[in-house]
């Protein structure tokens, strides 16, 4: 059963309607073999006996019976064929988004810790073999298993001694085949791991082309690609190599039974101990008893690797999501408490505590990897501290359903994303019923309106994957709309001017002081003169606070403050010069 909850991806019910319907067709196309050997035992009895007639009657009746069990096999076949195809691809479609949903609700330090690469082809390339598994492989094979056990009893009523030769050969075959069952899950997982790697190698490749065109990385210097893609040739070499004998071996003993069956039932038609109808009987159902089971064979090393795909489906379906029921408080302050934080085996915060009353404008600032960017994760609930306590109000955000937080959070980066979608619906992330009239208010509120309506289709204007075919500022201004039309009491600003010139800087900020009114802001900046009115702000350097308060205080102090202050209005007015 766990082989089957492995390769259905966590979903063996979907097999119940494939393989009950696919049964029954196998069923009904053993009918034209019983009424061929009927006709034949008809035809030799009359040539056995010189004094019988041919049952005419009763042939015709057998050819009667065979066109309707061509009709019977079209009818039970389209059952089973839109139970397979419908069942595995309803599996696939739903399992995609409750891997999707089940990925939302991970924290980010799991998602963090595997490959990008290993996550998209568990999502499209495990899928489909989940697919080929529940269409294919699952019902040929349990069909392919309970033809032979029926076609055994039914021979056996015949002559028990013949139906025992024809398949004295299987169990040997089937114990060869289980008793390999480790090496092939050996060869499968490392073939599986190849397969990751040339996939991540591959979109490592892509998304660094700028900088390997930039710095000629190409030809025998950048070879990574490469050996991935040779490293999963030598596997599935390897996978085809090893497992092949074993299967052809499987085959030829069961095929053997054949032979033997030929053998002993010469030698009891000679010694007079089993009739010629009996054996042309068996000589017809025999030829095409092994087809199916040959069949679910050559199947069975394509069903396990199958199964260590949907296995992986499920392990990550059983990863832990971030827990909380609690709603979050009306109170909109934000606490740090002895908060220690760490990535892998490198720890960024040391317990660091903060407060940031409500309607207040509260500042981050710092070297980089001082921590900054941490303690805006750990607000939104990105990560949960390993130490220490997260507050809003007096309630821990460990308490507290993720998405009921962060309906309260609104978030501005330094790098924005945008979906391949309409501005408007870009803009919408923050409220997915807003109006039109909403939409274009949020956006004149962020100085994005007019370079809007210049594009070719206004709101309507598809931006590429990323936001690529916008400029930096404009994405920028996009996504203050966005926090703007969300409408939320906490702002978590990420450095969101940083890398703007001054000209988009003068516009952004105007949009975040309109989005930061009558809110709890706490934000990220370098540059420093954006964040010279902050009710408060900490001074963070090797994960700690080093210092805290106003600006004009904090230039007095003399302090890590003071130094960057000075460095920045000495650095302002430089200019290159030839």
């Amino acid at each position: 059963m766990n082989i089957l909850h492995n390769i259905t991806a966590g979903s063996p019910r979907s097999l119940l309607k494939p393989v009950l319907y696919t049964t029954l067709a196998n069923l009904v196309a053993i009918l034209p073999f019983v009424l061929l050997a009927e006709a034949a035992r008809l035809i030799f009895a009359t040539f056995a006996d010189s004094t019988a007639q041919l049952a005419t009657e009763r042939l015709w009746w057998v050819c009667g019976g065979l066109v309707l069990s061509l009709v019977l096999m079209y009818v039970c076949e389209i059952p089973a064929y839109r139970a397979q195809f419908g069942g595995a691809y309803s599996v696939a479609a739903e399992g995609r988004a409750k891997l999707a949903e089940h990925l939302r609700k991970l924290s980010l330090g799991y998602l963090h810790k595997r490959d990008p690469g290993d996550l998209a082809n568990m999502m499209m390339g495990d899928f489909t073999m989940v697919e080929h598994g529940i269409s294919h492989l699952v019902p040929q094979m349990i069909g392919a298993l309970i033809m032979p056990i029926l076609a055994l009893v039914g021979l056996a009523l015949f002559d028990w001694r013949m139906a025992l030769a024809l398949f004295a050969a299987f169990p040997i075959a089937i114990l060869l085949v289980l008793t390999t069952g480790g090496i092939q899950r050996k060869l499968g997982s490392n073939h599986m791991r190849a397969k990751i790697d040339a996939a991540n190698r591959l979109q490592e490749y892509l998304n660094g082309i700028r900088v390997i065109k930039a710095y000629n990385l190409t030809g025998e210097r950048f070879v990574r690609l490469e050996n991935a893609f040779r490293e999963l040739m030598r596997h599935s070499i390897q996978i085809e190599g090893l497992l092949g004998p074993i299967i052809l071996s499987a085959i030829a003993l069961i095929r053997s039974g054949l032979t033997l069956m030929v053998i002993v039932g010469v030698y009891l038609l000679v010694g007079g101990s089993l009739d010629l109808i009996t054996f042309v009987v068996f000589l017809l159902v025999g030829t095409r008893l092994f087809d199916p089971l040959t069949t679910a064979l050559v199947n069975y090393a394509e069903f396990r690797y199958h199964e260590q795909a949907g296995e992986r489906i499920v392990q990550l379906l059983h990863e832990p999501i971030m827990q909380g029921e609690k709603m979050p408080p009306v109170q909109n302050d934000v606490t740090l408490e002895q908060v220690s934080f760490g990535y892998l085996d490198k720890n960024v915060l040391n317990e660091v505590s903060m407060h940031m009353p409500a309607g207040s404008f509260t500042a981050l600032v710092g070297p980089s990897g001082s921590g900054k960017s941490t303690v805006l994760r750990l607000i939104a609930r990105f990560y949960d501290p390993k130490e220490g306590i997260v507050m809003m109000g007096s309630q821990s955000l460990a308490s507290m359903d993720p998405e009921a937080l962060l309906s309260r959070i609104s978030m501005v980066f330094q790098d924005v994303y945008l979906f391949q979608d309409t501005i408007a619906n870009n803009i919408r992330f923050g409220k997915s019923d807003a109006t039109q009239a909403e939409l274009e208010e949020a956006a004149k509120l962020a100085c994005c309106h007019e370079f809007i309506m210049k594009l070719p289709n206004g709101y309507d204007t598809v931006v590429g994957e990323g936001g690529n075919t916008l400029s930096g500022g404009e994405k920028q201004r996009i996504s203050i709309a966005r926090a703007i039309l969300k409408n939320a009491p906490i702002v978590l600003l990420d450095e969101a001017t940083a890398s703007l010139d001054p000209e988009n800087e003068a516009e952004i900020q105007k949009a975040i002081d309109t989005l930061i009114q009558g809110r709890t802001v706490i934000a990220i900046a370098h540059r420093l003169k954006t964040i010279r009115n902050a009710d408060n702000i900490y001074v963070l350097e090797n994960g700690g606070v080093v210092e805290q308060g106003q600006h004009e205080g904090l230039v007095a102090q003399g302090g890590l403050y003071a130094r960057l202050w000075r460095l920045q209005q000495e650095t302002s007015g430089w200019r290159l010069t030839s």
